[in-house]
């Protein structure tokens, strides 16, 4: 019952960050040694096309990256060889829209940009005119 509360609490913070409904996951197989049932609740995620994309792209890199602790640039290793960006956050506070007082508990965040580039090198291409952060 309390990882439901936290589970529907992480799905309002995502719909706050990315503007759009998120969707509550659950598991599909029951798994003891991770203490899972079957049709339970364990995360949250959006998918965000078009406007909504792009704005959320734009508040990632120019707001909530410099705001993270000691950051020093995105891994440019991070693609999956067809054109696809994965990275994590472990701190979903970096983004304004969380009110940091009413906070229970930090939880992280993957996050995969999806391109139409065929290679990691086109991807990477359009994410440095996105101004991504990649270390050198």
């Amino acid at each position: 019952m309390k990882d439901t509360k936290k589970v529907k609490q992480a799905a309002d913070e995502l719909t706050l960050i990315a503007g759009q409904k998120a969707i509550i996951t659950y598991a599909k197989k029951s798994i003891a040694g991770f203490r899972v049932r079957e049709e339970m609740p364990l995360g949250c995620k959006v998918t965000l096309r078009g406007d909504r994309m792009y704005e959320f792209l734009d508040r990632l890199i120019n707001i909530a990256l410099p705001r993270v602790r000691d950051f020093r640039g995105v891994k440019p290793t991070s693609f999956d060889g067809r054109g696809n960006y994965a990275m994590g956050l472990k701190e979903h506070i970096v983004f304004p829209e969380i009110n940091f007082d009413k906070v229970d508990e930090v939880l992280g965040m993957d996050i995969i940009i999806c391109t139409n580039a065929k290679t990691d090198a086109e991807a990477k291409s359009l994410l440095k005119h996105f101004n991504m952060p990649f270390t050198s």
